[in-house]
């Protein structure tokens, strides 16, 4: 398994606490999983498809998505990035778990390099595992961004793919246009070294979820072999309805290929198709998102109570998670330790970086209220306040 016994141990510990105090009185803060609704438009929309009179609603459509959705998502594309996107450049798919396994499937033959940099979201580890893929991890700086001289050393003639996550789970950074500048000139530079292709999957599932008036930096202004990878798990609240797309660059090259390729990858995988009715719901919400204020409410509240206490932390640009550093050097022990005062996070050794840990703010003001004892126990003990 991928997961250590102590990160296991961890994880059954959190469902004894549970059954020993109560889901109420522990405060869960280990998962994605956001307690916000979705918005009124979908509940809107939903109940229009569900009352509706038109034939064929849940029968089969093409493997990629039914057109007029695909177009849907393609026209927001547009506006989005100031690129012509098209239907053919969309695949519909069962959430961003789904849309990254068949492109990888599609990209990537066994003994194939795939570059990710950490902290990294930790299926990936799986993911790349599924294909045979070869993982080359590249740290980050304490800011969480990769050095391009890093990412230079990492690049081989084996590298097919680079996958990066921005806004990133957990530490909620947003890379910055320079960044992918840089990135994609070293990418063009090492395809021309290696005579090899490289593709960039950006994986974007956070990509609405953004704060301060950041406007998100697109990798696909700055290289062509992108493809990005999109859920509306978290922009529309939608976790459990699993729907999301893969969407390559309007100009990238051998495009027809790439797109039978994922579409291929659909049925091979046995994914078949997205889901019939959130594909037409969703058709109508392309430009609708959660109430992103209320997050940003909660980040600012849990950010300064966690400074406050002496705990160090980089206030996140985007997602829903922060990931400080822990007060000893094994985080594992010390996310083991505020279990003991009720409190769950993840560590970050789960993350590919050990000494921090993850805390998921998508929860009720309840439980971040409820949480911040057990942070002020944990800092007391280990003497980060007095």
């Amino acid at each position: 398994m991928t997961i250590s016994d102590n990160v296991r141990h961890g994880i059954e510990g959190s469902i004894v606490l549970k059954q020993k105090y109560g889901t109420k009185n522990v405060y869960d803060l280990s998962l994605g999983n956001p307690e916000m609704e979705p918005p009124a438009q979908f509940r809107k929309e939903l109940l229009r498809l569900a009352t509706s009179a038109d034939t064929g609603l849940h029968r089969y459509m093409p493997n990629a998505g039914y057109p007029e959705t695909r177009e849907a998502v393609a026209a927001q594309l547009s506006v989005d990035f100031d690129l012509s996107f098209s239907t053919n450049d969309v695949v519909m798919t069962g959430g961003a778990a789904a849309a990254l396994n068949i492109t990888m499937k599609t990209l990537l033959n066994p003994g194939d390099e795939m570059i990710i940099f950490a902290p990294y979201f930790g299926e990936y580890v799986n993911y790349a595992a599924n294909y045979g893929a070869v993982l080359r991890v590249v740290t980050t700086d304490e800011t969480f961004v990769p050095k391009i001289d890093d990412i230079e050393a990492a690049i081989s003639d084996n590298t097919k793919v680079v996958l990066a996550n921005s806004p990133n789970n957990p530490s909620g950074v947003v890379l910055s246009d320079e960044f992918w500048d840089q990135l994609g000139l070293l990418l063009e530079k090492k395809e021309q070294q290696y005579g090899t292709q490289i593709y960039l999957i950006s994986d974007e599932a956070y990509r609405k979820i953004i704060y301060d008036g950041l406007k998100y930096p697109s990798p696909l202004h700055h290289y062509r072999r992108s493809i990005i990878i999109e859920s509306h798990s978290k922009d529309l609240a939608l976790p459990g309805e699993r729907i999301g797309y893969v969407a390559v660059h309007p100009d990238i090259d051998q495009k027809p290929d790439l797109i039978n390729g994922l579409v291929f990858c659909m049925r091979a995988l046995g994914y078949v198709n997205a889901p019939a009715m959130m594909q037409q719901v969703v058709s109508f919400l392309q430009s609708v998102t959660v109430d992103i204020d209320a997050y940003q409410k909660k980040r600012d509240y849990l950010y300064k109570s966690l400074i406050d206490l002496g705990y160090q932390l980089s206030l996140p640009q985007g997602a829903f998670y922060l990931f400080p550093k822990t007060p000893i050097e094994d985080d594992v022990a010390f996310v083991q330790q505020l279990q003991q005062f009720k409190v769950i996070t993840g560590p970050g050794t789960a993350f590919g970086a050990p000494g921090y840990f993850r805390i998921a703010y998508c929860v009720d003001d309840r439980t971040l209220e409820g949480a911040l004892e057990g942070f002020e126990s944990a800092a007391k003990k280990f003497g980060i306040i007095g």
